[in-house]
């Protein structure tokens, strides 16, 4: 791919514009002012070993693994950054197709100063070894051209291989989650220059330390610990909360929060619709996001955990096939009492707020079951 490459680099290699005086109003030189010294974290390897950022956007969530072995200064300001909450309302202002997409300059909040994208935020750490390799997933700094010692706060993340790059930029992490979102985000519209025409924003950066290995989310909550979470469900027509149920359907409640917090739901649709009776989601044939491997893991059947809740309208239940154990990421809202459900059906959670949105989407115009406009469930939000 030697022609995308070159258009890869002149994209990464972002031009700093500097305005001198206009013709005919020249001033007298000034003596050049000693440039600031450039960042040098006061954290310890010990201290960003084993440590994750958390990427919330418009678009999804996106997880990176840090590598401060061989970077430690771009790992060092990425996480006083993060901490400062610096990225939040920063955009992905310029995409290659397939390629990369770029992010974090702070002039990127303000929609006014659309031309100085790019410009701001460098100059502040020096450049180091990094991981080396541009493979799919790595997150590199960007650069002012020909000063290889001016990364910031921007950085790009390789949607695909990028060779030519290697020992050029410096790789400071990797992608574990979000390879798709990365993917999707990289696939929105851009101007001739390359530019993002639609806001793609980081609305956190959270650093966290990495789950260790092996080690299966939410299998340690207690039953009283699940009953804390709160989930989110962001859609197309607003939002919908959902409280859970685990000492009815712990398994259940441990698997949705799974899904929902690896981002499996995001982008799928309310696929099924049948008024007085209940409105339908998860379906992973409704996604219009590609899974990475991480996501893929996590999707499988269980076994069911019928209990005796009663299932009313607002109740939130698991959908499966005939048999019984075929349950796996599909579920259901109900919409009125319906007795036929109980103790056939695992009732997991409850909606706590957003009824009218459920309401709304029980009456959008349908071909037999099917809404005929997209209902999109957007994303799966997890809180306490």
């Amino acid at each position: 791919m030697p022609h995308r490459m070159g258009m890869f680099l002149s994209a990464v290699v972002i031009a700093v514009l500097i305005a001198g005086p206009a013709a005919g109003q020249a001033k007298p030189a000034k003596p050049a002012a000693a440039p600031p010294p450039l960042f040098t974290t006061p954290l310890a390897l010990e201290q960003m070993r084993g440590k994750q950022a958390v990427i919330e956007t418009t678009a999804g969530r996106i997880v990176l693994d840090l590598l401060p072995d061989k970077a430690p200064n771009h790992v060092g300001y990425l996480i006083k950054l993060a901490r400062e909450g610096a990225y939040n309302g920063t955009t992905f202002h310029r995409l290659i197709k397939h390629g990369i997409i770029q992010g974090g300059d702070p002039l990127s909040k303000d929609p006014a100063k659309t031309a100085q994208y790019g410009t701001g935020g460098l100059k502040m750490v020096a450049f180091e070894p990094g991981e080396g390799s541009h493979v799919r997933g790595a997150v590199s700094a960007v650069l002012v051209p020909g000063n290889r010692d001016s990364a910031g706060s921007q950085f790009f993340i390789c949607v695909t291989p990028q060779p030519p790059l290697d020992g050029h930029y410096t790789v400071f992490a990797r992608v574990v989650e979000g390879i798709g979102i990365v993917t999707q985000i990289s696939e929105a519209p851009v101007d001739a220059a390359g530019k993002a025409t639609d806001r793609i924003e980081m609305t956190s950066v959270t650093i966290r330390d990495a789950p260790p290995a092996g080690v299966v989310p939410f299998a340690a909550d207690s039953p009283a610990d699940l009953a804390r979470y709160r989930a989110v469900l962001e859609t197309s027509l607003g939002n919908i909360t959902m409280e859970f149920l685990p000492e009815k359907a712990p398994t259940h409640v441990r698997n949705f929060l799974r899904l929902a917090s690896a981002g499996v739901y995001d982008r799928t649709a309310f696929h099924r619709v049948v008024p007085g009776f209940m409105v339908q989601t998860g379906y992973l044939g409704s996604k219009q996001l590609v899974m990475d491997e991480a996501q893929q893991k996590l999707v499988g059947t269980l076994q069911p955990e019928f209990n005796d809740t009663v299932h009313d309208k607002g109740i939130v239940s698991m959908a499966r096939g005939e048999d019984p154990a075929s349950a796996s990421t599909s579920f259901f809202i109900v919409t009125a009492r319906v007795a036929s459900l109980d103790g056939t059906y695992t009732a997991f959670g409850r909606v706590v707020d957003g009824m009218s949105v459920v309401e709304a989407i029980e009456q959008v115009p349908r071909d037999g079951e099917a809404p005929r406009t997209r209902v999109e469930l957007i994303r799966v939000r997890i809180s306490r």
